[in-house]
């Protein structure tokens, strides 16, 4: 079966997930979004989102960021979805790119299992809570800290610099009887990279936090995951990329049955998105090397920023 044919059937089998969820959890949300779009006719909203994901999804792979962490704040801000919904749909999305990509870099020896493993045991646990939690406070509540969260998030981008090899002296007590290292083979320099990390217990506290927010907002969590990996950890720059898909897909794939269980899984906004941030990057793969990817960056800092600015705006009760 040629590569198109199998992301066809993916599709079909999402498709037919995503109908079961709604015939066990979706009659109120479908009525729900029905009225908050009734300006529209409502098969026009997955038209709409489809191609909108489908330009977020190109941008997504040529800046260098996750899709989920562009897909909630500028869908909750710019169109006329509940909030939860729109969590539950962002943890999907950025849940479908990691399973697409997770099992490559494993093949490549680039995603690290005992690097990955600690981490996403802790997250998982932790974006449990953060979806429990961001479905039982107000919506104006997470609006507000979710304007909040993206504002930050912005500055990381816009300020944060990576190592491609960082220096590591010494691993911790903690690394070491975990036998967290590895090598890789760099084929920037043509030759295999040893590697350990260091400071692992306060990396593993920040995956508390990280995997909390994840799950209240349905953001994903890779913006925070390289970071942490590289500069803070010491694992090498490719190390970290691929390790960080792959905790996403756990971290995001526990705190998306929660979502599910309490039916903010809606199929008219969850399908259309994931297809179309599929199908999007598929594009940007191809239009990476020929992009410039510091204006797309800057381009995508400054959407986000005007995003996370209205929905802090709309959960204050100033912008409706």
């Amino acid at each position: 079966m040629s590569r198109w044919g199998k992301f066809f059937l993916q599709c079909m089998v999402l498709i037919l997930f995503m109908g079961v969820i709604q015939d066990a959890y979706g009659a109120e949300g479908v009525q729900e979004a029905a009225r908050t779009g009734a300006q529209l006719a409502w098969w026009m909203w997955p038209i709409i989102l489809f191609v909108f994901t489908f330009v977020l999804g190109i941008l997504a792979v040529v800046a260098g960021v996750g899709g989920g962490v562009l897909f909630v704040p500028i869908v909750s801000s710019f169109f006329p979805f509940n909030l939860d919904f729109v969590r539950g749909a962002g943890l999907l999305v950025a849940l479908s790119g990691a399973l697409s990509a997770g099992p490559g870099l494993l093949r490549r020896g680039l995603a690290n299992l005992r690097l990955a493993l600690p981490m996403a045991l802790i997250a998982s646990l932790c974006s449990i809570f953060g979806a429990m939690v961001g479905l039982a406070l107000p919506t104006n509540i997470v609006q507000t800290a979710l304007g909040g969260t993206i504002i930050a998030i912005v500055f990381i981008m816009a300020t944060a610099k990576r190592s491609d090899f960082p220096e590591v002296e010494k691993p911790d007590a903690l690394s070491s009887a975990l036998r967290i290292s590895g090598i890789y083979f760099e084929e920037s320099v043509g030759k295999e990279i040893d590697w350990q990390i260091h400071r692992t217990p306060q990396g593993l506290a920040l995956f508390v936090l990280i995997g909390f927010m994840a799950g209240m907002f349905g953001l994903g969590a890779g913006w925070a995951n390289v970071p942490v990996l590289n500069l803070l950890m010491g694992a090498p720059l490719k190390i970290s990329v691929a390790t960080s898909v792959f905790l996403l897909s756990i971290t995001d794939s526990a705190a998306a049955w929660v979502y599910v269980n309490k039916g903010a899984v809606l199929p008219l906004i969850a399908v259309p998105s994931i297809l179309g941030m599929m199908m999007g990057t598929r594009i940007g793969v191809k239009l990476l090397a020929k992009a410039k990817p510091k204006a797309v960056k800057w381009m995508v800092v400054s959407i986000l920023f005007l995003a996370g600015l209205r929905a802090l705006l709309k959960g204050l009760g100033i912008w409706g």
